[in-house]
C-alpha cells in the first residue's frame, strides 16, 4: 500500500511490481515506491491517520534538531525496509506547530505510531535502526493492543 505524496490517496500496487512507474489511481502523478519518508503538513496527518490501511509511523522533527537530523537515516532506513507495510511521515513541527500541540510533543525527535486510526505507541528520542525497527513491530503487533509500550 502506498500513499500519493501528490494528493494523500493510497494506492494499492501488486506483486510483483508493473512494469514502468505506478500512477495514482486519484490524480494520476507517478508514486514514490521506495518507502522513503514523506513529508506531511497537520490536514495530511490527519487525512493519513483515518484513512491509512497500514501503521503509519510519524517523525516529529525540526530542521535546527541535531537529533532529528541524525534520526533522519535510520527513519528512512526502516521507511524503506518497511515498504508497501508501514507508511513514514515527516512533520516539521516549526512549519506546523499545531498538529505538534494537539499531540501533546514536548520534546524532539519524537515518534509516534497509528494504527487503525488511533495512536498505539510514542516514543522520543533516536534510537538504534535495530530497536527502532523492533519498537515499530512491537506497537503493530497483533499483541500490541491498546497498551503498545512506548
Amino acid at each position: 500500500m502506498f500513499r500519493c505524496a501528490a494528493c494523500g490517496a493510497f494506492n494499492r500496487v501488486r506483486e510483483p511490481r508493473p512494469v514502468g512507474t505506478p500512477e495514482c489511481g486519484r490524480c494520476h502523478r507517478a508514486l514514490d515506491l521506495t518507502g522513503a519518508p514523506q513529508e506531511v503538513d497537520g490536514e495530511g496527518l490527519d487525512r493519513a491517520i483515518v484513512s491509512s490501511p497500514v501503521p503509519i509511523l510519524l517523525d516529529l522533527w525540526a530542521p535546527w534538531c541535531a537529533p532529528c537530523r541524525a534520526a533522519a537515516p535510520i527513519v528512512d532506513a526502516v521507511g524503506r525496509a518497511q515498504v508497501g507495510r508501514l507508511l513514514v511521515l515527516k512533520l516539521d513541527t516549526e512549519k506546523h506547530p499545531r498538529p505538534a500541540s494537539t499531540l501533546g510533543v514536548q520534546g524532539i525527535p519524537t515518534f509516534v505510531v497509528f494504527a487503525g486510526g488511533r495512536e498505539v505507541a510514542r516514543r522520543s528520542g533516536v534510537m538504534p535502526r535495530a530497536e527502532l525497527e523492533r519498537w515499530v513491530a512491537g506497537a503493530t503487533s497483533p499483541q500490541a493492543g491498546a497498551s503498545a509500550p512506548a
